[in-house]
C-alpha cells in the first residue's frame, strides 16, 4: 500500500509515480481504483463503489476491479487482494 500513497493523480487519469519517475494514465474508473485503495478500501468495498459511482453491471464491475489490481501488481503498485 506504501507505494500507492505516494502516487500523483490528477482528474484526467494521469498517474505519476515519483519514487520511479514513471508515469501512466488510466480511464475513470482506474483512477476511483487507485483512489478507493489509498483510503484503504478492501477489493469489496471497492467494488460496491464502483457500483454505486458508475453505471456498471456487477460483472464488468468485477472483472474490471481484477483486471486493474493485476495490472498493478504488475507494476509492483500494490500487493494485497
Amino acid at each position: 500500500m506504501n507505494k500507492l500513497s505516494s502516487l500523483a493523480l490528477n482528474e484526467e487519469g494521469f498517474v505519476f509515480d515519483p519514487t520511479t519517475g514513471n508515469s501512466f494514465t488510466t480511464n475513470d474508473i482506474g483512477l476511483s481504483i487507485i483512489r478507493y485503495l489509498k483510503e484503504g478500501k478492501d477489493s469489496e468495498e471497492i467494488l460496491r463503489s464502483l457500483l454505486d459511482d458508475f453505471e456498471i453491471d456487477s460483472d464488468t464491475a468485477q472483472r474490471d476491479l481484477i483486471d486493474f489490481l493485476a495490472q498493478l501488481r504488475v507494476y509492483r503498485l500494490f500487493e494485497g487482494s
